[in-house]
């Protein structure tokens, strides 16, 4: 979500891959070990540890034993906002999930006494495969490219697709309002972590409560679908894990939906944005088919845009705010933070040109 004022990233060097941990990020290793050892099934040996660039939300380690290789992800050090950084609930999701089949990592455990390693934290299998960041995906032929994007978009369409009685989620989040209460829930976020006054902001947060949508259907959403946020196969295209739950509840699958569909509205930046690029000769459908073969799969009526588009970029500006206050109070956890943490403005201000598409006077 680049613009002229925003850091450039080179998203391949700086988030994929793992760095010497910081001392900052240090976890106490004997305390974890024993930890492991009554908590993880199969667990043996000694750990080494390093951290993944990524995960500026929430840190996130690569644990090495002798016999095998797994995930830790915890919550940031410091005091945080309420309900953040939640990765009891990304647990609790993989957990529900993997049992069907959907491609998310085992879960080993999760540990919430923060006496251990300083703060809440869960493991998971480590998911060896291809971690894709350029939605043009420059080293893919044209029908590699579609083959990786249909795999997205069924994937998501069968997440939205469960039904989360019959795998224990139920009450995994309250099923109907969704995006009354995520409103709410970052208008809230976004206050308590303010750091200065942007007038669209404040008259999105006016705007958005009072024009809310109709909400068509009930199901999980994750919250923060995008090509990042999944492992490839090593040799086929199609998706072997999808990572990073901490937003995910039950909800509107329609504004899940189009989260992921703002991609074609975002600036071809490296990352997932894909405007500007010309997307017959790449082989990547267009948001209209993409469009057409997630309503194929799931029936779930999709209406204009706008709005959603207006939401979901409200929403993500919270989040990218919340990241910008932890940089000042200096407990931002990845180096790639502080860029990010420019873009507000600029998030800001394409939700309120949303908004106004949609109907803002």
């Amino acid at each position: 979500m680049a613009d002229e004022h925003t850091p450039e990233i080179d998203y391949e060097n700086e988030m994929v891959g793992t760095v010497d941990v910081p001392e900052a990020d240090t976890l106490d290793l004997d305390r974890l070990t024993a930890w492991f050892a009554a908590n993880v099934e199969g667990f043996e040996g000694t750990i080494r540890y390093s951290k993944f660039k990524g995960g500026q939300s929430n840190p996130t380690y690569r644990i090495d034993t002798p016999g095998r290789s797994y995930v830790l992800r915890r919550q940031p050090f410091g005091k945080l906002l309420p309900s953040a950084h939640a990765v009891d609930r990304e647990y609790r999701a993989m957990s529900g999930l993997h049992p069907t089949g959907f491609p998310v990592p085992r879960t080993f455990g999760l540990c919430e006494d923060p006496d251990v390693i300083g703060s809440k934290f869960f493991v998971m299998e480590l998911m060896q495969g291809r971690n894709l960041w350029n939605g043009a995906l420059p080293d893919s032929t044209p029908e590699q490219r579609r083959e990786i994007y249909h795999a997205m978009i069924d994937t998501m369409a069968d997440l939205h697709r469960r039904n989360p009685q019959e795998i224990g989620l139920g009450e995994y989040g309250k099923p109907d309002d969704y995006c009354a209460r995520q409103i709410a829930r970052w208008t809230k976020q976004y206050r308590l972590s303010e750091t200065e006054t942007i007038p669209e902001m404040d008259a999105l947060i006016e705007w958005l409560p009072q024009t809310v949508p109709a909400q068509h259907a009930s199901g999980i959403v994750h919250g923060d679908y995008r090509l990042d946020n999944m492992i490839f196969h090593t040799e086929e295209n199609r998706v072997i894990a999808v990572l990073d739950w901490e937003l995910s509840t039950l909800g509107d699958p329609v504004a899940d939906w189009a989260y992921f569909v703002l991609n074609w509205h975002n600036p071809a930046d490296g990352r997932a944005g894909l405007l500007g690029l010309d997307l017959e000769s790449l082989g990547i459908p267009t948001a209209e088919e993409a469009t057409e073969r997630y309503v194929e799969r799931t029936g779930f009526p999709v209406p204009d845009m706008d709005w959603y588009f207006a939401f979901n970029l409200f929403k993500f500006a919270g989040i990218i705010q919340g990241i910008k206050k932890r940089v000042i109070d200096g407990t931002a956890s990845s180096a790639h933070a502080r860029k990010m943490s420019a873009r507000v403005v600029p998030l800001v201000q394409r939700a309120h040109a949303f908004a106004k598409q949609a109907g803002m006077d």
